[in-house]
C-alpha cells in the first residue's frame, strides 16, 4: 500500500486547488486536486503533508488540521492510504508547481470542475468539519463503484 497526504488549503473561501495538467502518465490528469504526495521512507502523515505543501506550493502550512484516512481501490493501481489534511493558515509566497496549474477556487465553485467522485464526498464532509474520518473508496477506471463511510455503506 502506498502511502500519501493530501492537503486543502483555504484562504477567503476559495481552496488552492492543483490542476493535473503538467504530466502525461498521471492517474490524476485533467482533475482538479489538493495538494500533496507520498511519504518518504520514515516520513509521518503530517511531516509528508508540510514537506509536499512546501515544495508543490512555496507555502509553509501552519497548524493543519489532520481530519481524515481514505482507503483507495482501483483495478491497476496500488492500493493507496491517502491521510487528509486541511489548513488556513500559512506563509510564504504561492510558486509555480511542476505537476500542475495551482489556482484559487471559490468553494462554490469546487463541485464544477474535473475531480474524482470520491473526492467530492471527501470535500463535503471537510466543509461540514465533520468529525476525523476513514472514508473507503474503490474504483473500475474513473467511476466511483464502492463508497464507506465509518463503516457505513454510501454507494
Amino acid at each position: 500500500m502506498i502511502d500519501t497526504s493530501l492537503i486543502y488549503i483555504e484562504q477567503e473561501g476559495c481552496y488552492l486547488l492543483l490542476h493535473r495538467i503538467k504530466k502525461e502518465k498521471d492517474v490524476n490528469k485533467d482533475k482538479w486536486i489538493g495538494v500533496g504526495g507520498k511519504f518518504l521512507p520514515d516520513e509521518t502523515p503530517l511531516q509528508c503533508a508540510l514537506r509536499e505543501a512546501f515544495e508543490e506550493t512555496g507555502l509553509q502550512l501552519i497548524e493543519p488540521e489532520y481530519r481524515g484516512i481514505v482507503d483507495f481501490k482501483s483495478v491497476g493501481w496500488p492500493e493507496e492510504r491517502m491521510h487528509l489534511f486541511w489548513a488556513d493558515r500559512f506563509s510564504g509566497t504561492l510558486k509555480d508547481c511542476e505537476e500542475g496549474v495551482l489556482e484559487w477556487v471559490e468553494k462554490e465553485k469546487v463541485h464544477a470542475l474535473p475531480q474524482w467522485e470520491g473526492d467530492r464526498i471527501f470535500l463535503k464532509l471537510l466543509e461540514e468539519r465533520a468529525p476525523f474520518f476513514h472514508l473507503e473508496l474503490a474504483y473500475e477506471g474513473d467511476r466511483l463503484v464502492k463508497a464507506i463511510l465509518d463503516k457505513k455503506t454510501l454507494l
